[in-house]
């Protein structure tokens, strides 16, 4: 099944008479290009492992050439000097547009990372548009700072554009996050250059046909395809005319960047790994807490940053727990992420596959498999794709690394906890800070355990409950700065400060 693309005459010719394979090309200055030396690399469907289409290779001249574009449009053109309400209003019309192509960007979601189609459907994309109608409002709502000190002296702050804005977006949810990038980056009035994950190219292609379709004045949304070091990525963060990064992905490439961006002083904001814990007490309600637990760890095969990964009970009520916690996983249903009725598909790669495994071993020597851990063969009615059963541990050690290291997949380990301390404790053991889930009928013990959590956002009894008003990011590890409400706005500007004097 091809992607669909609005392209025209942009396909590939495809093997043994299947249709023609979409050729993903650059977006640049308004229009789609292909690279300059004109390299290409493939978009593999993970949940089958066939050719999905070609991609433009892009390098440092593809970057150089979509930042001069995006440079001139910020010096030259309209975007940045339109009133507010005016690119609010292109905002709302690009999340409209978003949603009148829901169906077709959720199969290319799907057929892209492998997730199930009703993830895509129901939830990212929705997000997407939603991200955009939501930055709309909030930069039409913000507000200026002005102090008197003397009837005579007036200041007043005000927030200017940056100019030219570098997104790097991941693979697990990527239509989602790239919008939450580049929405509030447009609304403050800036021009950006997108390099989406090499994995996932094709909404981002799909963002920017809309772009197109909405007139976005040229060179104001630029996307450049390829990979990260030594290619496009690089190129994106050393370039000198690029005065801000904002980066959602692994820890390792989130100190590369910093290093690069630090020769030219560029602002940063990161949202890097997570090890999300969900806590049980003794006095939760187990029937809203164990499926929401499950779901917290394999929604996307485990594939989201915010992920409950790690999952304590307390040990009053662990065996009480366990075989609820077992027939819950026990029903999931993985396959065929392009079927109403799948709730697990397929890992993003053989790379990441691969990797989990390694983790599924480690666990079996060192704890106690309570359910799944294999792979899924072809012969149990899926094709060639990157299937593993979801998997739970118990009886492994707070230090091993399956409690300690983002394993970015479907294995959670059960670990007991004897008090508050303990949980709080344990939680906090890890170099991640970004997510935890506490359940509890006690307000005041929530209250303190989410007090002694060490992380960017903890959750009550629930599990991935948003406001875009509130600040999104995490600690230690897993970060630096906020996105979200105002505190996006405020990243993708600067505060410039006037002071009159009066005679």
């Amino acid at each position: 099944m091809p992607i669909p693309t609005n392209q025209p005459g942009q396909t590939a010719p495809a093997a043994d008479g299947k249709p023609p394979l979409p050729q993903f090309r650059h977006f640049v200055d308004g229009q789609f290009v292909d690279s300059l030396n004109g390299a290409t690399f493939d978009d593999m469907n993970p949940a089958t492992d066939e050719l999905l289409a070609t991609v433009a290779r892009g390098e440092a001249q593809d970057i150089d050439r979509a930042v001069q574009a995006a440079k001139k449009s910020f010096e030259e053109g309209p975007w940045a000097r339109m009133p507010i309400k005016a690119r609010c209003d292109k905002l709302r019309e690009i999340g409209d547009r978003i949603l009148e192509r829901r169906e077709a960007l959720a199969l290319a979601e799907t057929l892209d990372t492998g997730k199930p189609i009703t993830e895509s459907l129901e939830g990212d994309i929705p997000r997407a548009a939603q991200n955009f109608h939501f930055f709309a409002e909030a930069a039409g709502q913000l507000h200026e700072e002005s102090y008197t000190i003397d009837p005579m002296e007036r200041h007043f702050t005000s927030r200017e554009p940056l100019g030219v804005v570098g997104l790097i977006t991941p693979w697990n949810l990527p239509l989602y996050l790239a919008t939450w990038k580049v929405a509030p980056a447009l609304a403050m009035g800036n021009s950006v250059v997108l390099k989406p994950a090499e994995w996932t190219p094709a909404t981002a292609t799909m963002l920017a046909e809309i772009m197109q379709e909405a007139n976005l004045p040229p060179g104001v949304f630029n996307v450049v395809h390829g990979f990260g070091p030594n290619a496009a990525g690089e190129a994106l963060t050393r370039h000198s005319e690029v005065r801000a990064i904002s980066f959602t992905g692994e820890n390792a490439t989130g100190q590369a960047i910093m290093k690069v961006a630090s020769e030219t002083l560029k602002k940063l904001t990161f949202e890097l790994g997570g090890k999300g814990a969900t806590v049980i007490f003794e006095d939760a309600d187990l029937s809203q807490a164990v499926p929401t637990a499950v779901r917290a760890a394999f929604r996307n095969q485990g594939q989201i940053c915010l992920a409950g990964s790690r999952l304590f009970v307390q040990k009053s009520i662990l065996e009480q727990a366990l075989p609820e916690i077992v027939a819950a996983v026990q029903a999931i249903r993985v396959g065929d992420p392009l079927l109403p009725e799948t709730r697990m598909g397929s890992l993003i790669s053989r790379e990441q596959f691969e990797k989990v495994l390694r983790y599924v071993e480690l666990g079996k020597q060192e704890g106690r498999l309570l359910v799944g851990g294999e792979p899924i063969s072809p012969a149990e009615g899926l094709g060639k794709g990157y299937f593993l059963q979801p998997t739970v541990f118990t009886n492994l050690p707070n230090e091993s690394p399956i409690c300690q290291k983002e394993i970015f997949g479907p294995v959670l380990p059960i670990i007991p906890f004897e008090t508050e301390q303990d949980a709080i404790d344990m939680v906090n053991s890890t170099r991640y800070g970004l997510s935890a889930s506490v359940w509890s009928r006690d307000v005041n013990r929530c209250h303190r355990v989410s007090q002694g959590i060490r992380a960017g956002i903890v959750w009550v009894n629930c599990w991935f409950a948003r406001d875009l008003r509130t600040p999104f990011g995490g600690m230690k590890a897993s970060g630096i700065g906020r996105e979200g409400g105002r505190y996006a706005l405020e990243f993708f500007s600067e505060a410039k400060t006037v002071a009159y004097r009066y005679q």
